[in-house]
This record gives structure tokens, sequence and C-alpha cells, in this order.
């Protein structure tokens, strides 16, 4: 019984040998001498500018994620669609469409979980942020309001007269 395996086990060993055979030849063969730009990081040929881990947004990772997840099930849909004619005539058709009705329902609980924990916005609100979620980022923080124009007072040089072309009125 066990030597109907043998023929297995032999060509695991031979694969098993052959990856190392061809990492021990590799190692042989090339050169060791390593040098600072040996050794720098590879931007497609050109010179590496800023260091190597910044802060990346996770953001377009969880939007790429959700798309997978909602296309992967498109292709599992799908062969259940193309028999499920065939099904109903063999008596199962209730059956398949429970069981897609139940795939399609956990796959909306999650989008509903993803939606509802707010990882679809796209800009966020901090927690404890008074700026609230339209002001994030450092480039967008709040400005201060500007001052009547038709007051005149506090106003500096070139506002007053910005404020009133805006309102129709002719540069001072």
């Amino acid at each position: 019984m066990l030597m109907a395996y043998a023929s297995v086990a032999a060509f695991f060993l031979v694969a098993i040998g052959f990856i190392l055979g061809s990492l021990l030849f590799g190692k042989l063969l090339r050169p060791n001498n390593m040098y600072p730009g040996k050794v720098e990081t590879y931007e497609c040929g050109e010179a590496p500018v800023g260091p190597a881990w910044f802060n990346f947004n996770p953001r377009f990772y969880i939007i790429a994620l959700v798309y997978i997840i909602f296309d992967v099930e498109i292709a599992f849909i799908y062969p259940v669609a193309a028999v499920f004619k065939r099904w109903v005539d063999q008596g199962n058709g209730l059956f398949a469409l429970i069981e897609i009705f139940l795939f399609v329902a956990i796959l909306m609980l999650g989008f509903v979980y993803v939606w509802a924990k707010g990882d679809l916005d796209w800009i966020r609100a901090i927690k404890g942020d008074p700026r609230g979620a339209q002001n994030v980022s450092s480039r967008s923080r709040a400005r201060a309001p500007l001052l009547d124009a038709r007051a005149g007072e506090g106003a500096p040089a070139g506002q007053a007269g910005q404020a009133a072309v805006a309102d129709g009125g002719a540069e001072s």
C-alpha cells in the first residue's frame, strides 16, 4: 500500500534536491563584493529620493480590497447562475436560491460593517478633532474668516478691494 506513494515521495525528493542544488550552485558562482551602491534601494534605475519608509495612506488598500472581494463574488455567483435553470428542473432550485441569498447576505453584512466603520469615506474625521471631517489634513486647515470689506476696519490691504469686486463693485 505504501509503495503506491513511492513515486510521489521520489518526485518530492528530486524537487527538493533540485531546489537546494540550484541555491548552492548560485551561491558558489555569484560574486560576493558588497559596496554601498550595490546595497542601495533600487527604484527603476533612478537614484532613490527620500527615505524608503513613508506614511502610506491605507485607504487605497482598503478600497482595493473591497473591490476585489465584490469582484470575486461575481466569479463565485456566475457558475450558480449558469446552472440555476437545471437545478430548478431537478428540484433543487429553492436550495440554490437560499445558498446564493446567504452568500450575498454575508457579503452585504461585511459591506455594511466596512461602511459603518467609515472605511469607505475618502476623508475621515479624527476622533476628538474639533475641525470635523472636512479638515483632517495639514494642507486644509481652517483659515481665519475674512472681515467684511464694507466695515473697513481690520481688513489687510487688498482684501477690501477683493471683497468689493466679488460683490460686483469696482475696486478702489
